[in-house]
C-alpha cells in the first residue's frame, strides 16, 4: 500500500506477530479521543446556533450565508492539509488542529453581526476541515499497520462525541450564555489535546529503511487510473454524506409536517438515525472482517436505500422512524470504508480528496432537498437519499476489482 507520509503514524504489525503492540494500542486510544473530541466540539457549536443567531440579529437568509463560512473554510483547507500531512506527518498536523479547533470554537460567541460571524466561521471551518483530514490520515496508517479494518471504530467515536456534545449542550443552553459555554469547550478541548497529543507525537515512527527506499522510488504523483479510483471512493463518500445532511436538516420537519408527529417525537427522529449509525460503526470492524469491504459497501448502500424509501414514504410516524434507523445502520460504514480506501491508494492526499467530496455531499443535500420540496414534495425529495444510497452500493460493487496497491503510470 502506498504510504506517502514522510513520518509514519503507525507501528508495523504482521501475521504471526503481535498485531497490536502497546504503542499501537496507545495510538489507537489517542486517535479515538481526537475523533470523539472533533464530534463533541462541533456538536457544541451546532446547539448554540439559535442563540448566536439572536445575538447577531441575523435573519434566516443572512445566517445561512454566514454558516457557509464553516463549509468554505473546511473545503479550502482540506486539500492543503493533505500536503501538510505529507510534509510534516499526520500526527503533528492532528495535534496542531487539536489546538486550533478548540480555540476557534470560542470566536462565534464574540460576534455581533452576520458579517463578523461569517468571518470567524471561516477560521472555525478551516480548523475543523484540517482536523478531519489529519486524523483520518493518521487512522488510515494505523489501520494498515494493525491489518484490521478498525476505521469504523474511529468514526463511531466521532458520532458518540457528537451525541454527547449535543446532549450536554442542550442541557446547559438554558443556564449558560453561548460565550461561557463555548469558552468551556475551548478549555476542555485544549485539556484533552494536552493529554492525548503527546501520545501521537511520541509514537510517530519512521518507516523501516527497506520500505522507505521502496517508497522513495515510487512516483509522488498518482497515475490517471489511481486518480479515477480515488475519485470513485470520493463519490461513494459524497453519496453517504448527502443522506446524513438531508436527514439532519429535513428529517424532523418531514415527521412533524407530513406525518403530524409531536414535536418531541419529530426531534427524536435524527437522534434515532444518529444512534443507529453509531451502533453500526461500533460493529463495523466485525462486519468488515466477516463480509469484506465490497460486500459491506453494497449491503450498506442497499440497506440505506430500502430504509430511506420506508422513511420517506411510510404512512405513519413509527414506520418512518424505523426507516430512519435502518438508514443509519446502512450508511454507518460506507464513509469510513471509502475514506480508508482512498487513503490506502493516495495517502493524506487521497483522504483529503475523499473527505472534500464527502463534505460537499453533506453541503449539497440540504439545499437540494429544499429545491426539490418546492417543486414536488418533501417525501418525494427525500427519496433522492434512496437513489444516492443505491448509487453508493453500485459504485462499491464497481470498485470490487480495485487493487489495494496503487499503480503507477
Amino acid at each position: 500500500m502506498p504510504q506517502l507520509n514522510k513520518l509514519r503514524t503507525a507501528l508495523p504489525g504482521g501475521p504471526g506477530g503481535n498485531p497490536a503492540p502497546p504503542s499501537s494500542s496507545r495510538l489507537r486510544t489517542a486517535l479515538t479521543v481526537f475523533f470523539a473530541l472533533d464530534g463533541f466540539i462541533f456538536a457544541g457549536w451546532v446547539v448554540r446556533i439559535p442563540a448566536i443567531k439572536h445575538q447577531t440579529g441575523a435573519s434566516a437568509a443572512t445566517l445561512g450565508l454566514a454558516l457557509l463560512g464553516v463549509s468554505a473554510g473546511a473545503v479550502i483547507t482540506m486539500m492543503l492539509t493533505g500536503r501538510l500531512c505529507n510534509r510534516f506527518g499526520s500526527h503533528a498536523v492532528t495535534v496542531v488542529c487539536g489546538v486550533l479547533l478548540p480555540l476557534s470554537i470560542a470566536l462565534p460567541a464574540q460576534t455581533h453581526s452576520a458579517l463578523s460571524l461569517g468571518l470567524v466561521l471561516l477560521v472555525f471551518g478551516a480548523a475543523y476541515g484540517g482536523m478531519n483530514v489529519a486524523m483520518n490520515s493518521a487512522a488510515v496508517d494505523l489501520v494498515n499497520a494493525l491489518r484490521r479494518p478498525v476505521m469504523p471504530g474511529f468514526h463511531a467515536a466521532f458520532s458518540l462525541g457528537g451525541m454527547v456534545g449535543a446532549g450536554l449542550g442542550g442541557l446547559v443552553a438554558g443556564g449558560l450564555s453561548p460565550s461561557v459555554h463555548l469558552l468551556i469547550l475551548t478549555g476542555f478541548g485544549l485539556l484533552v489535546t494536552a493529554f492525548a497529543g503527546p501520545v501521537l507525537l511520541r509514537n510517530t515512527v519512521a518507516k523501516p529503511p527497506a520500505e522507505a527506499v521502496a517508497s522513495s522510488e515510487r512516483p509522488k504523483r498518482l497515475g490517471g487510473r489511481d486518480r479515477r479510483v480515488v475519485l470513485l471512493f470520493g463519490m461513494i463518500a459524497l453519496c453517504t454524506a448527502y443522506g446524513e445532511g438531508a436527514l439532519a436538516d429535513w428529517g424532523a420537519l418531514h415527521l412533524e409536517q407530513d406525518l403530524h408527529a409531536h414535536p418531541g417525537i419529530a426531534a427524536a427522529g435524527y437522534s434515532l438515525f444518529a444512534l443507529a449509525m453509531t451502533a453500526g460503526r461500533l460493529t463495523g470492524t466485525a462486519l468488515l472482517e466477516r463480509l469484506g469491504q465490497t460486500r459491506t459497501l453494497v449491503a450498506g448502500g442497499g440497506t440505506a436505500a430500502a430504509g430511506m424509501l420506508l422513511g420517506a414514504l411510510a404512512p405513519t410516524t413509527w414506520l418512518a422512524l424505523l426507516g430512519f434507523a435502518i438508514t443509519g445502520l446502512g450508511l454507518a460504514n460506507i464513509f469510513p470504508v471509502a475514506v480508508s480506501r482512498a487513503g490506502e491508494l493516495a495517502g493524506p492526499g487521497g483522504v483529503a480528496a475523499a473527505s472534500t467530496l464527502g463534505y460537499g455531499g453533506m453541503l449539497l443535500g440540504p439545499p437540494a432537498i429544499g429545491f426539490l420540496t418546492d417543486w414536488f414534495s418533501l417525501p418525494a425529495a427525500l427519496t433522492t437519499v434512496t437513489l444516492l444510497a443505491a448509487a453508493a452500493a453500485a459504485l462499491g460493487y464497481a470498485a470490487r476489482n480495485v487493487s489495494h496497491t496503487a499503480t503507477s503510470e
